[in-house]
């Protein structure tokens, strides 16, 4: 299983990263290009304890019994729903969210398994640093495809 903690991913996505230009089209969901980088961003932030997001209701219900997807082997499915506090709508620079995301990327990775969040997960409640990995690479994954990456 690919993770933000081997190098080799994580330097895989720093280069799919650098792949991406502005003129990127997506290929499915709402976000552009610049608020997809500053989503990206935060997801990573909430992995490592920068910010915080509430359990959902939902996931506090059902969490556990979809836990085991976000650290499987198969990637995310396209539309897949993100916590209100991971929603981006306002407008984003593009350099300037695609630097931040390289920056995080590289602090997640670096960090290793000791630099996880022991907060929950939104919606898959508590992860073990494994998993943390794992889901991380797999959400970069899955929006770096969204953009043709």
């Amino acid at each position: 299983m690919k993770s933000l903690f081997n190098q080799q991913d994580s330097e895989e996505m720093l280069q799919r990263i650098d792949r991406l230009t502005r003129h990127a089209t997506r290929q499915w969901g709402k976000m552009e290009l610049p608020q997809m980088l500053a989503h990206c961003v935060g997801v990573l932030e909430m992995g490592m304890g920068k910010i915080n997001p509430p359990r959902v209701f939902i996931g506090k219900l059902l969490g556990r019994f979809f836990r085991s997807n976000y650290s499987n082997d198969k990637p995310f499915p396209k539309e897949s729903p993100t916590s209100d506090e991971l929603r981006i709508s306002d407008a984003h620079d593009f350099e300037t969210e695609k630097n931040r995301l390289r920056k995080c990327v590289q602090e997640f990775s670096a960090g290793g398994e000791r630099g996880c969040t022991r907060h929950p997960h939104p919606f898959f409640g508590e992860l073990t640093e494994k998993e943390w990995g794992i889901g991380m690479y797999k959400h970069l994954d899955h929006h770096l495809r969204q953009f043709g990456s």
